[in-house]
């Protein structure tokens, strides 16, 4: 949802547009071109919007000629004013015929609650400026005059706003005929002129604001010329700058590499981690009705859900890059290891994180989880740590290894599995010759991924100092992530219990709490992957982590050269 809006009562867009136009500093406008882009404009913190008729066209699937009717472009303009209560200043090409045309418009404009409308004194129908420029006819200036004057007269709020944009520069007729209409259109009524160029370079522009003197409010469009330093339209004198199409052309790079990847990969694997999630669409949707109604609806979104992280270990073989910090705080991608597993929990809707720290816990990054810590984990195992996180295991709850890496498919199959246990068996890992046997699980049946809807149960997993069973393989290597069902807590913790009886208890990791729940009758869901997640266990890991991890950034952002593992 958006943030509680500090603008007083009363403070209406026409006003806020009109003294952005009018202010000593430099404004900006950004660029929307329907509800959404017109949200996200806002919560980027623009103050304004320009609602461009080139992205408003192209997100038609139409030419900038008025191909969209001024109709449509209105329609579409009140889902944007619904979705932001920023001040729009349209696009508004010629105004979409002659003085009458003009009139109607800004009376429609008001009754949807747009701030302003700008006017270009090109002829009906328009052509985008940067199409051939020089060959498109420029309007009589006694004929667009009279177009200001009724669109001045024509509305009701003193504060809405008409910008006259001037194409002399554009169509070739040089500075003197651009100055001579925009002085034309400031004594016609118009609030701000919009010089428009189409050089790389601010020259024009600049001998403009020069000559202009400040006879009135300045816009500009810095399309073409967007390498210019913003502080030089600062000391120019131009009162306010246009992002112009910005947010459309983003989307058009990010929707051409998504579609081109699915169709080619024939898998929403490789970008399903790239790109906003649903729950993100809901957000800028402002769905409070959708969250109350999955309230209703569906009771699982009322259970409370929770992750606990085993991170107290310093990382065998990770002594080089763990002088200072616990193996959870390596940076991976830009940012711990610790920070990616959280970000994938909440992602599914798990908030109450509890890790258990142990290792340097003074250099876990707090914030946003419950840190533990394990007091005695240089002479202890994965279950004394567990055990230290046991009374904040209360309802459904994801219990995970510290150094992980995954697709977010993985967690999300798991928390969806309705089996009281369940854990994660990776299919595509097979014990190699002379190194640990630890984690491989043998399960009820072998992953045959042709197959879906078949359940499969964990028979047992191979524990530190164990060795695999002879003469049989395993079916995968348990990933180290498993989720315990709210109602299956007591015999998870009778067992977690039970075993802390034992007088070996403080070797023991987590295998011997799975083969122990196995032994007291207890089934445990199998929930096959086949790749696509890493664990962090010597410096090889950690170098290849960064690769996995990038393969996770959003699309936009970079290529997709490491999308696939």
């Amino acid at each position: 949802m958006n943030a509680p809006s500090n603008i007083p009562v009363g403070y209406s867009r026409t006003l806020r547009l009109r003294e952005m136009l009018t202010s000593n500093r430099l404004e900006f406008l950004m660029e929307a071109h329907n509800g959404i882009s017109a949200r996200i404009a806002k919560e980027a913190g623009f103050k304004a919007i320009w609602g461009s008729g080139l992205s408003i066209s192209a997100q038609f699937g139409v030419r900038d000629n008025n191909e969209a009717s001024w109709t449509q472009v209105v329609d579409n303009l009140e889902f944007m004013a619904d979705a932001s209560d920023l001040p729009i200043l349209l696009d508004g090409d010629t105004g979409y015929g002659n003085f009458n045309n003009v009139r109607r418009l800004v009376k429609k404009l008001e009754q949807r609650g747009i701030a302003g409308v700008c006017i270009e004194d090109k002829q009906f129908p328009k052509t985008n400026s940067f199409i051939n420029g020089e060959a498109q006819p420029l309007a009589d200036i006694d004929e667009f005059c009279g177009k200001i004057k009724a669109g001045k007269d024509s509305q009701s709020d003193p504060n809405f706003s008409i910008v006259a944009r001037v194409e002399a520069l554009i169509a070739g007729w040089g500075m003197e005929e651009a100055l001579k209409r925009a002085e034309a259109y400031r004594q016609a009524g118009a609030d701000a002129i919009l010089i428009h160029s189409k050089l790389s370079k601010p020259d024009e522009i600049l001998t403009f604001a020069r000559e202009w003197a400040g006879r009135g409010p300045l816009v500009i469009v810095p399309t073409k010329y967007y390498s210019t330093p913003t502080d030089v339209f600062r000391q120019a004198g131009i009162s306010t700058v246009i992002w112009a199409n910005h947010l459309i052309r983003g989307a058009v790079s990010a929707m051409q590499a998504i579609a081109k990847e699915i169709h080619d990969s024939e898998t929403l694997v490789n970008v399903e981690d790239r790109i906003a999630s649903v729950n993100e669409i809901f957000r800028l949707q402002d769905a409070d009705e959708y969250s109350a109604a999955e309230n209703l609806y569906l009771t699982a979104a009322n259970e409370k859900r929770g992750a606990v992280v085993l991170a107290a270990s310093r990382g065998a073989g990770l002594e080089a890059v763990t002088a200072d910090r616990p193996k959870v705080m390596l940076p991976v991608a830009g940012k711990p290891l610790l920070r990616h597993l959280a970000e994938a929990f909440k992602k599914e809707g798990i908030n109450d994180i509890t890790v258990v720290g142990g290792y340097r816990a003074d250099a876990i990054d707090a914030s946003g989880i419950r840190l533990v810590v394990n007091a005695k984990h240089e002479t202890t195992g994965e279950l004394a740590s567990l055990a230290c996180a046991a009374k904040h295991i209360t309802g459904d709850t994801v219990i995970s290894y510290g150094d992980l890496l995954f697709r977010s498919y993985i967690l999300r199959d798991l928390v969806e599995s309705e089996s009281d246990f369940c854990v994660v068996v990776d299919s595509s890992q097979t014990p190699q010759a002379g190194a640990s046997a630890t984690d491989f699980a043998y399960c009820s049946t072998a992953d045959d991924r042709a197959l879906f809807g078949q359940k499969v149960w964990l028979e047992s997993v191979v524990g530190a100092g164990q060795s695999l069973t002879e003469g049989r393989a395993p079916q995968g290597r348990w990933m180290g992530l498993i989720n315990v069902r709210g109602g299956a807590r007591e015999r998870f913790i009778d067992t977690l219990t039970q075993l802390q009886q034992r007088a070996d208890f403080d070797t023991l990791d987590m295998a011997a709490l799975l083969n122990a729940l196995i032994a007291a009758g207890q089934k445990i869901e199998v929930q096959y992957v086949h790749g696509h997640w890493r664990g962090v266990n010597d410096l090889d890991d950690f170098r290849r982590a960064g690769d996995f991890a990038h393969g996770q950034t959003p699309i936009g952002s970079e290529g997709m050269e490491n999308a696939r593992d």
